[in-house]
């Protein structure tokens, strides 16, 4: 995505979304997200090996017992 791109991409989803934005934070505004989707496309071009990226492991939270009305710790 280039700054232009960025930019009107910003302008268009700010009327969508009835949000008042000027020139000068609109242009801040696709700065930034021009700059976050080249360090996504980074990201995303790195050639990693599954080992490389572990997935967090799930553990889930520890509810009590149905019909236990004693607070949790």
């Amino acid at each position: 995505m280039t700054e232009p791109e960025a930019l009107e991409y910003v302008k268009a989803a700010a009327r969508a979304a009835a949000l008042p934005l000027d020139d000068a934070a609109a242009q801040r505004v696709a700065q930034h997200l021009a700059r976050t989707a080249r360090m996504a496309r980074l990201l995303d071009e790195a050639e990693l090996a599954p080992a490389d990226e572990l997935a967090e492991i799930y553990r889930p939270a520890l509810f009590p017992p149905v019909g236990d009305t004693d607070p949790l710790p």
